[in-house]
This record gives C-alpha cells, structure tokens and sequence, in this order.
C-alpha cells in the first residue's frame, strides 16, 4: 500500500491525498436481514478535484509526463466526461497544458454545458470531431495527426479516454490492496474498464458494473490486464444488467432507488456511475447472489 501521507512516492503536492480513503460500514436491511455488511469506500474524498478513480487514474498518468518531460496532456472524451473536467483541473494545478478531443463535431456551435465549460475555466483547450473520427481515439497515428493539426508542441503525453492504460490500472490495484482483509466482495462501476482491472488484481474478488451498454467491456478489462500485467490477474466478473439505458441515461426505477438510497442514509447519489452501482450490488444481494457473513465493499467514485 502506499504511504499514508500522499500515495506513490514523490506525487506533486497539489495532489496530495490522504491514503486510505474511508471505509464505512452502512447499515440498509436488504443487506443486514441477509447476513451481510454493505461497506462504502468512500473514494469520492479523495481530492476536491479529482474524486475517486479519476485521481488514481490521473496521477500515474500525470507522473509519467512530467518524468519524461513532456508539458502537454492530450486526452478523450464526451459532452459531460468526468475525466476531461479532472486532467483540465490537474493541468491547471501541476501548470501542464491540457487538450480534450471532444466526441461530437455538432457541439462546436453550441453553448457549452457546465461540465465543458469548468474544463475550459480550468485552461483547457477544447477540439470537437465527429463521431466517426472520435473512434479513431485509440490509434497512436490518430493522436500525431491530431498534435499536427493543432499545432501542438513535441512532448505531448497523450492519456487515453477515461485515463484507463496501464499506468492507470496499475495506480488501481492500490484501491484492491486497502481492500484486502477488509472487505469479501468488491464492486466498482465501469466505463472504461480500467479501474476494474486493477481493483481485481490485487484485492478481493471483483464485480463490476459498466453503466454503457454494448458488452465490450469483459475483452478491454483483459487487454488492460495484460497491458498492465502482463496477463490476467485477480477474480472480476461483470453484472450488465444495471445501465439503465446506457451512459448518462436512467430510468425511473433508478431514481426511485437512488432517492430511496439518499433518504435512508443522507448521502447524495451521483446518478451516471455509483446510483447504478449500489442498484445493481443491492439488486444482487435481495437475489441471494452473495453467502451470509460476506463484506461487500462498494467504491464511491464520485
């Protein structure tokens, strides 16, 4: 585990964390009259700009740049991404130069959301492309052609969406490691796969619950396994059932739990990841899918 005092050795002081985050048990009677003892892992507390996995993603990340001198991050994302608002904010902190490659080519001509807006407050240069080229995000030769086009400087670090590479699954396997002997069962929501990937490698078994539709998550949590590992590692499953429609969508019912959630234990809900987690992990456990006495510790990303 790292250090109690910031996380991996000689991480920049603005983003210096108090390590572990927060594991709190939570007494819900769908879990109690079962048998079992539903724990938050509060990684939401982590960094007032960076919550959660984005800061276990990010600093990897951020440390390989400055280490190989580079002073610009490139990165992807979508209209409302958590993790473009995130690198915009560590960029203004460590005083790097942010790029976020914005999915949707339409958007340039409108007002930017809030979530886009704070990136740009944050410094970041914004470059919005259409859909077809935004799948082009994970070709190295995309990302030169894009540096050529802005104009961008050499020494560009280019992190890919969601922060998931191997520096980034490797910074998650600290989050299985304060797992360990605490908790049974771990469950994460996934949207890139990476902080799965790492969470299962070194902690108690995983479950992760994408909040996108589509089914391709099982074969990116292995290739970001072998990229970070060299091979599989760790236990993992995925529970699909639980987007809801698909990314940054609900339905109802998910609002009905998610107020429910809030009520019963005053704390608020972020609805497009960990609303849907502890729907699905609760869901799971009114079926029975977990044995009496079993710690399911669930991770609040924020």
């Amino acid at each position: 585990m790292y250090p109690a005092a910031g996380g991996p050795p000689d991480v920049p002081g603005p983003l210096r964390v108090a390590l572990p985050s927060p594991l709190t048990e939570v007494p819900d009677d769908r879990f109690t009259r079962r048998g079992l003892r539903l724990l938050l892992k509060r990684d939401d507390l982590l960094h007032p700009d960076l919550p959660g996995n984005k800061w276990r993603k990010l600093v990897p990340n951020l440390m390989a740049a400055r280490q190989d001198g580079h002073s610009t991050l490139l990165t992807f994302g979508g209209a409302y991404s958590g993790h473009l608002r995130a690198t915009a904010a560590a960029g203004r902190l460590l005083g790097l130069a942010t790029v976020g490659v914005v999915r949707g080519e339409e958007l340039a001509d409108r007002p930017l959301n809030t979530s886009l807006a704070r990136c740009v407050a944050d410094g970041m240069r914004l470059h919005f492309v259409a859909r077809a080229h935004y799948r082009r995000r994970a070709d190295p030769a995309y990302a030169a052609e894009l540096c050529a086009r802005l104009g961008l400087p050499g020494g560009v670090h280019v992190v890919p969406e969601g922060g998931s590479n191997a520096h980034a699954v490797r910074g998650c396997a600290a989050l299985g490691r304060e797992l360990a002997g605490h908790a049974d069962v771990a469950a994460v929501a996934c949207g890139t796969g990476g902080t799965l990937a790492g969470l299962a490698a070194d902690g108690p078994p995983a479950i992760g619950v994408p909040v996108l539709r589509g089914g391709f998550l099982g074969a990116e949590v292995a290739r970001l396994q072998c990229e970070a590992f060299g091979g599989p590692r760790g236990t993992w499953r995925l529970e699909e059932r639980f987007h809801c429609g698909g990314y940054a969508r609900g339905t109802p019912g998910l609002e009905r739990f998610a107020t429910d959630f809030e009520d019963r234990h005053g704390m608020p809900l972020e609805r497009v990841y960990v609303a849907k987690l502890l729907l699905g992990i609760t869901t799971l456990a009114e079926e029975g899918a977990f044995a009496p006495g079993t710690r399911v510790a669930v991770v609040v990303t924020g």
